[in-house]
């Protein structure tokens, strides 16, 4: 036993040793749900690793789990490179080759983790259409108007909204979007019955 805390303790297992105690720290809080996965943060912190995760190869799956990888399989390469070789040079290569073997065996777990974890979905205007919407303007026209309408997350937004006929939108009616115009960035809408609940998709 002694002799497994020394090597571990050793030039250059010592390196990830530590990063190996914060990796099994983290993921015991995330089992007693101190922590959510990755912290269920977007900070700019977490993006900048996962931008440098997808440099080296390594995107498409969450940063915690390949920084984990990276450590675990480093951490046992330098184990037994340190344990086999002796000497300063010899240890310094053993380093290099851990770093090395960590990336290629993290990259071979990731490629097929890709296919695995299902793709977010990122939000679109698109989604918009088909909903009801309550106009917030006095009036909405062919250049102008206004509308409240509900994703279906639950989120609201107020949005650019025109109509394509005669029809009078006072502020607080129904209307229903019907399209959406890109190069305008506003959505055509029509008269909706007001009886209908307003967050309800077509």
């Amino acid at each position: 036993m002694g002799q497994f805390v020394d090597a571990t303790l050793s030039f250059p297992t010592v390196l990830f040793t530590f990063l190996l105690l914060v990796i099994i720290a983290y993921w015991v809080l995330v089992v007693f749900g101190v922590f959510g996965f990755e912290g269920d943060g977007d900070g700019s912190e977490a993006s900048g690793a996962t931008g440098f995760l997808s440099g080296l190869g390594l995107g498409g799956v969450p940063a915690a789990l390949v920084i984990s990888l990276l450590v675990v399989v480093a951490w046992f390469a330098s184990l037994v490179g340190g344990t086999l070789f002796t000497g300063t040079p010899a240890l310094v290569a053993v380093l290099v080759a851990a770093l090395v073997c960590a990336w290629a065996c993290t990259r071979l777990i990731v490629l097929p983790l890709r296919r695995l974890i299902p793709k977010e979905r990122v939000p679109s205007r698109a989604d918009f259409v088909g909903r009801a919407c309550v106009i917030r303007t006095s009036r909405v026209g062919s250049d102008f108007g206004q509308a409240e309408v509900t994703a279906p997350d639950g989120s609201s937004a107020l949005v650019q909204v025109r109509q394509t006929g005669d029809d009078v939108f006072a502020a607080g009616s129904t209307a229903l979007i019907f399209a959406y115009d890109p190069p305008g960035e506003f959505f055509w809408v029509m008269p909706y019955a007001a009886e209908l609940d307003p967050d309800r998709p077509i």
